[in-house]
């Protein structure tokens, strides 16, 4: 059930996002860039209000809200029934530190960010609002008591590592699992079981989307299959594994739903601070990565997401699951479907380290997509390659370097393909489908010189995916949760 409104809900909303009746001013958000000017976020109107042609044309209307809670900074995307997108906004994280230890408290940090984010949606749209989904980081978790819902650890962030316990984990999961990654959510896990020496009895996981999302519904304890999958969770099977319920921590494991899956009403005191309507739910989020994804509206085995950020990241949609712990290779369930990724050292971050926006920009233009580069280099900001190659020692290889910078660039960027190449091919060799076209997001996809140099490269079509922010992607969750859950707006 939940496969095919996904399905056909990412079939029938239009690519293009219109208003009829009003167009939104445009209030220019500052954004990392690789290429060209960053793209200005338009914004309903200043002081959050709406104008009454808006509010009468959104009479009877649903309204769906998708929150981001990504590396940096927190956004929200307000979408209508189809997809068009009505208004959306960005906050960093305040900054507070711990007492405890002088470190980042980044609970707070989001916490505030939350509620921040929640002033920023129009006064005239709240009351239209039907449901909410919230995406976090993947891989970053803490552990609170679930009597007092105080926190009983600091946050473990998506980019931390813990070897000293893959050992242990190692004992108890099996070969080639995804959790036997030194960052994985259930080294972060044992790491706090092993090192905390009070009582464990009422302590709970929480996955950085959770915790944002209690303070909606105000339910400990809930999660999602994306999120869970980290921690040991199998997607495939619906359920926790044997080997993991049998470990003495498996009480502090969450329960587990289906990203887009109604939790609970909106707790009654936000809902009459920020004035959205009485029957507003709150739906079960995914990793930010996953809402990426959605967000691009890819739903058929073969489309594929590469997304030319820092690094080069693939997402593939797959029939199969696909899992090699050597490559970083892992699947995270989509409906009945598997997306299946992996993601390179390479990319954006080396070109940056190299030239200036303004240069790649301009060195770009003058570069012949057409006529292959003779140059043929691995381009890594420091040693150390996870995918396609599985090498900790791999040297960066970005010499010789020509005279002219746009031989030198135009030779990174065909190697770069390269590199996305290899990872698709390696992706087919374990089991997922074959590329039949590829979507595009990150800074790098505003580049049509690089695109036409990768559509040479790859063979396969490519283009910009017309939604990359993960923010989006959360609203069509919360859309496909309203749809399940048959929701009925009653406006104030």
């Amino acid at each position: 059930m939940a496969s095919s409104v996904y399905n056909a809900m990412c079939s029938s909303l239009p690519l293009q996002h219109s208003f009829h009746k009003w167009k939104p001013s445009v209030k220019p958000i500052s954004s990392p860039h690789i290429f060209g000017k960053p793209k200005p976020i338009p914004v309903i109107s200043k002081n959050n209000e709406v104008g009454s042609v808006v509010s009468d044309s959104l009479a009877g209307s649903r309204l769906y809200l998708g929150m981001d809670f990504g590396t940096s900074g927190a956004r929200y995307a307000l979408i209508d029934d189809g997809g068009n997108l009505l208004s959306e906004g960005k906050r960093d994280y305040p900054l507070y530190m711990r007492e405890e230890d002088k470190s980042v408290d980044w609970l707070r940090g989001w916490k505030e960010a939350l509620f921040l984010l929640l002033g920023d949606v129009p006064v005239g749209l709240r009351p239209y609002v039907a449901s909410i989904s919230v995406d976090g980081t993947s891989g970053t978790i803490f552990i609170l008591d679930s009597a007092t819902a105080e926190p009983l650890s600091k946050a473990y962030l998506y980019n931390e590592s813990y070897p000293d316990v893959l050992p242990e984990v190692k004992s108890m999961a099996p070969a080639n699992h995804c959790v036997l990654a030194d960052s994985s959510a259930l080294c972060k896990l044992l790491s706090w079981w092993n090192s905390y020496e009070f009582s464990k009895k009422s302590a709970l996981v929480l996955h950085h989307a959770d915790w944002v999302s209690f303070f909606l519904h105000g339910k400990l304890g809930i999660t999602d299959y994306n999120n869970a999958l980290k921690l040991g969770y199998d997607p495939e099977a619906e359920c926790y594994p044997r080997w993991l319920l049998s470990q003495p921590f498996s009480h502090v494991l969450p329960a587990v739903q289906a990203p887009g899956k109604s939790i609970d009403s909106l707790k009654e005191d936000i809902r009459r601070l920020y004035g959205f309507p009485q029957d507003c739910v709150v739906c079960t989020g995914t990793t930010d990565s996953v809402a990426a994804v959605i967000a691009t509206r890819a739903s058929q085995p073969g489309k594929a997401v590469t997304s030319l950020g820092s690094t080069i990241a693939l997402k593939l949609l797959s029939t199969k699951k696909v899992e090699d712990v050597r490559f970083g290779v892992y699947s995270h369930r989509l409906g009945d479907k598997w997306l299946v990724g992996g993601a390179s050292n390479s990319g954006g971050a080396v070109l940056r380290h190299i030239f200036s926006d303004e240069q790649l920009y301009k060195l770009s233009e003058k570069i012949n997509p057409l006529v292959p580069s003779p140059l043929d280099y691995y381009p890594l900001k420091v040693p150390g390659e996870r995918f396609p190659l599985a090498d900790p020692t791999k040297e960066p290889r970005m010499h010789p370097r020509p005279a002219d910078d746009v031989e030198y660039l135009y030779g990174l960027l065909e190697s770069m393909a390269r590199i996305e190449a290899k990872g698709y091919s390696l992706l087919k060799s374990l089991g997922a489908a074959p590329v039949e076209q590829i979507l595009t997001s990150g800074g790098g996809s505003r580049n049509p010189i690089w695109t036409k140099i990768r559509e040479r490269v790859l063979r396969i079509p490519v283009s910009p995916a017309v939604q990359t922010e993960a923010a989006y992607g959360a609203a069509l969750l919360a859309l496909k949760g309203a749809c399940q859950n048959k929701v009925l707006i009653t406006p104030y």
